[in-house]
């Protein structure tokens, strides 16, 4: 029986600094950019509530088209996966774990404005691979329609 795993990280936080792009020997562009996630934790001596927060390394490839909006304080989505690679520093063995992303959406303005009209939309800048649609396959003149080209492979699950 073959084992089952899962490698899913969804975030939704805020930069901590601009993105930065670079360029692969072969032309692929891949941006680097960290976020900060927050939560709450009450404090067990004093009751008060305090904030917590977490930074992420945010590896996105394939982005010449988003890094321009990819700016400090702008509030994104991320969903990827984790990966750890490891790297020696003065003969000592180090790890550094970042989140592949996979999906990428920018949510309005920079934390703390007001979204206004023609800012970010909430809909992904970068469609996910998993969600690259084939073109439809064009009807012929003389199809009446009533079928409307749907067949089995259409239907998702």
């Amino acid at each position: 029986m073959a084992s089952r795993s899962v490698n899913k990280v969804i975030l939704i936080g805020n930069l901590g600094k601009d993105a930065e792009s670079k360029f692969t020997p072969n032309g692929t562009s891949v941006a680097t950019f960290s976020i900060a996630t927050s939560w709450r934790q009450k404090d067990q001596q004093t009751g008060e509530w305090k904030d917590q927060t977490d930074w992420h390394n945010i590896v996105l490839w394939r982005s010449e088209n988003v890094v321009p909006y990819l700016t400090k304080g702008t509030q994104v989505y991320i969903e990827g996966r984790l990966h750890t690679r490891s790297y020696e520093k003065d003969g000592k063995k180090q790890y550094f774990t970042e989140v592949i992303a996979e999906e990428l959406s920018l949510f309005g303005g920079k934390r703390g404005e007001a979204s206004g009209a023609g800012e970010y939309s909430q809909q992904p800048v970068s469609m996910p691979r998993s969600a690259q649609r084939p073109q439809a396959a064009a009807q012929s003149a003389d199809d009446s329609g009533g079928d409307q080209g749907i067949t089995d492979d259409d239907v998702p699950f």
